[in-house]
């Protein structure tokens, strides 16, 4: 076991620290629960980071605010020798204005929109802040604890850009945690970077039957899923490609004047995903050729305009870097098996920057994520002994004063 680990293990503040978890296991649940039942749509978070804000003031948390973003946050000092640890966990789901969160519990098990992803790790962000207090544990550096926004789908990420790139701690962080995800065995220690764009088709529409014979859109758009679907990617670095909204048209009668797809686009690998990035252009610049030279412009030609709605930087953090080897670590340390793997989440963003980062979990167990039934299981034993896992990660990386 790794040395920084295996002592904070063996130490009284771990016994306490794990108690806490334990005793006030229901609380936790509590917390869970009042935080489900804020809605927190995309772009519709401020409710959510609102309520958040007044619980990190109630935990005794120093510098406490809402950024120029929405991320709600606040400080826990370290001894002052040390630099700046982010633990973070994001507000926002995927479920639109209107979603009903009410949370039913069976038995051990808590079913609502967004209940494990993520609003379960911003209890436990509370909990494991408790832990530190009852236990006496001082760091070496500083703890910032955030609850951002914009981490689900065309939110991009924006709650963590912003904390890396305009926040007043962007030339502070020296690690970053992630509390995100249902699996303690598996921790993400790659970033799937990915290009998400809008594809619009344009041209001059016209009655189906009157008007047949002249340049579509739709033709233009077909093509180009056709083709891109013929692209041939590596499995391994893993990339992927999916059209996954499409749009447009005015009636089963009419030629459409309009059409549009939305396509997402991902790698492990920057240089692969800059590699179908550019194919992509391609299909779709041939794609408008070939419907024009088809078919009549008489009318107008099919013009394309494309719009990036989504841009996640691809990275890693290295395997010896000291954040991944404690926290391999504590995860394997408390029975679980530590596998590493590559995911899409807040970690992204200090990955890209070489700033050391991982994504864990909060613990417990759960499934059906970004459905109406999501649930996660808030068994006891399980639960604590995954929070008391990440505890221990983060702390390892922290430091902890004698």
């Amino acid at each position: 076991m790794d040395d920084v680990v295996a002592t904070f293990m063996a130490s009284p503040a771990y016994a306490q620290a794990v108690s806490l978890f334990d005793a006030e296991h229901e609380r936790i649940v509590d917390d869970i629960i009042t935080l489900t039942e804020i809605p927190a749509p995309p772009f519709g978070e401020a409710p959510k980071a609102a309520a958040y804000l007044e619980m990190l003031r109630a935990h005794g948390l120093e510098d406490v605010e809402l950024d120029g973003i929405g991320n709600a946050m606040g400080l826990r000092r370290g001894a002052g020798n040390g630099g700046l640890i982010v633990v973070a966990a994001h507000l926002d789901t995927v479920f639109p204005a209107g979603t009903n969160v009410k949370v039913r519990r069976e038995g051990t098990k808590l079913f609502a929109p967004g209940v494990g992803d993520d609003t379960r790790s911003l209890a436990v962000l509370l909990a494991y802040m408790r832990a530190l207090d009852a236990a006496g544990i001082r760091t070496r550096h500083d703890i910032l604890f955030v609850g951002d926004v914009g981490e689900e789908g065309l939110g991009d990420l924006r709650g963590i850009r912003h904390l890396f790139n305009e926040g007043k701690y962007k030339d502070r962080i020296e690690a970053f945690f992630s509390i995100d995800g249902p699996d303690m065995q598996f921790f993400v220690t790659g970033a799937v970077g990915s290009k998400r764009y809008r594809a619009t088709f344009r041209g001059p529409g016209g009655h189906s039957f009157g008007a047949f014979g002249i340049v579509s859109p739709m033709n233009a758009m077909a093509q180009a899923m056709v083709e891109l679907a013929r692209v041939q990617v590596p499995a391994q670095p893993k990339t992927t490609y999916s059209v996954s909204v499409t749009g447009g048209g005015t009636s089963v009668n009419a030629i459409p004047n309009e059409v549009w797809m939305e396509v997402d686009l991902r790698s492990e690998s920057p240089a692969e995903l800059a590699r179908l990035e550019a194919r992509f252009h391609q299909i779709l610049a041939y794609a408008v050729d070939a419907e024009n030279h088809a078919r009549s412009t008489a009318q107008g030609s099919i013009v394309l305009e494309t719009k990036l709605i989504g841009d996640r930087p691809a990275g890693s953090t290295p395997g010896n870097a000291d954040i991944v080897r404690h926290t391999t670590a504590a995860i394997a340390a408390h029975g679980f098996t530590a596998t590493q793997t590559y995911s899409s989440t807040d970690s992204n963003i200090p990955m890209s920057l070489g700033i050391p980062a991982v994504t864990i979990s909060s613990g417990g167990t759960a499934g059906r994520a970004h459905s109406l039934d999501e649930w996660i299981d808030v068994e006891k034993a399980t639960s604590v002994r995954g929070m008391a896992a990440g505890l221990t990660a983060i702390l390892a990386v922290a430091g902890v004063e004698a």
